[in-house]
């Protein structure tokens, strides 16, 4: 059974660079450009080759970029689009839990240009292993933005995915065979990813050849610290509303969550056909490590439903509110168990 992590990793010590793991009222969207212009661009990449680096080390057969260069997995992107204002920037309730200053959309959401192919070339060198690369979809950009232009979202949302099918075509010219949309916001809002949400996510990967492996992730939402009990999740019963769906799109790899909280996967599993599904067993916003056994145990409960050539291990989610040492610890457990699994 392969392996692979879902977006960010503990960033190294010589990257300070401020994300939203450890700040959530907005700021660090006004300290990024100021902090990223303070380290050098062989600092960055030496710390992306690192984490690659780790990973593959840890047993991962399919490594990110770890998102070092990254305040967060979304507003990164939207750097490299035109027509969000990073300047002023404006209050909204996120993901319906936070409140917090986000970007604002003041014009016509434009391609710009992609940095992707770059962060990409940089964190390959480091492995033979195929890296993966994450990139934000249309719902979650318009949930963690404000909209002063459009006011219509499905509009938006189709500009956005015609963007975003650019930068993905960028990353496949350069050789990313891995690319992952990050659509955690289909699990906070699954009648509007039944309604345009998941035709959006189709459109992202218009036209990539089949050497692309088509990725989706949805998640059921980050706690505010690391341990913190009772935090507000996504509805689990989303990942029921959406299977269908998302089993007939054009997406090879569907990643859920399951370690937080476990599915009933003889009900989700079947759901999901042929699809590939990258399976969350090991918990991401709690500092408890996972046992080899008991990761074990989940996995082989999967795979005599949907069987191991179709499931991929993986964490809940990115690994950004841990310690380096906690989540290779993890990583080092997950990959055991992964191992171990035969048909």
């Amino acid at each position: 059974m392969l392996t692979t992590t879902i977006g960010a990793f503990p960033k190294p010590s010589d990257v300070a660079i401020t994300d939203w793991f450890s700040i959530s009222n907005g700021e660090y969207t006004h300290a990024y450009l100021k902090e990223l212009a303070a380290i050098d661009d062989s600092v960055l990449d030496a710390a992306v080759r690192a984490v690659v680096c780790d990973q593959t080390e840890a047993g991962i057969d399919i490594p990110t970029d770890g998102e070092v260069r990254r305040e967060n997995y979304i507003h990164y992107q939207c750097r490299q689009l035109t027509g969000i204002d990073f300047t002023k920037l404006s209050y909204k309730r996120i993901r319906g839990t936070t409140d917090t200053s986000v970007p604002t959309i003041r014009g016509e959401i434009g391609i710009g240009e992609s940095l992707l192919p770059r962060d990409f070339r940089v964190a390959q060198a480091a492995t033979p292993s195929p890296v993966k690369i994450t990139i934000p979809g249309p719902m979650t950009i318009i949930d963690s933005v404000v909209d002063d232009h459009y006011r219509d979202d499905v509009v938006l949302g189709a500009d956005l995915a015609a963007v975003i099918n650019n930068h993905i075509r960028a990353l496949a010219d350069a050789g990313c065979t891995n690319i992952q949309v990050d659509e955690p916001v289909m699990a906070r809002k699954p009648e509007i990813a039944l309604h345009h949400g998941i035709d959006h996510l189709a459109r992202c990967f218009d036209g990539v050849g089949d050497a692309v492996t088509r990725i989706a992730h949805a998640c059921c939402g980050y706690p505010n610290s690391l341990d913190e009990v009772g935090y507000p999740k996504a509805d689990r019963g989303a990942y029921l509303e959406l299977a269908d769906a998302l089993n007939e799109a054009p997406i090879d790899q569907i990643s859920i969550e399951d370690a937080h909280a476990h599915n009933d996967l003889d009900v989700l599993l079947p759901r999901f056909g042929s699809t590939t599904i990258i399976l969350g067993v090991v918990g991401i916003a709690c500092s408890r490590i996972e046992t080899v056994d008991e990761i074990e145990q989940r996995l082989r409960q999967a795979a005599d439903i949907h069987g191991a050539d179709r499931l991929i291990a993986a964490p809940d989610c990115g690994l950004g509110y841990l310690s380096r040492e906690q989540a290779l610890h993890k990583l080092r457990n997950l990959s055991t168990a992964a191992h171990r699994i035969t048909e």
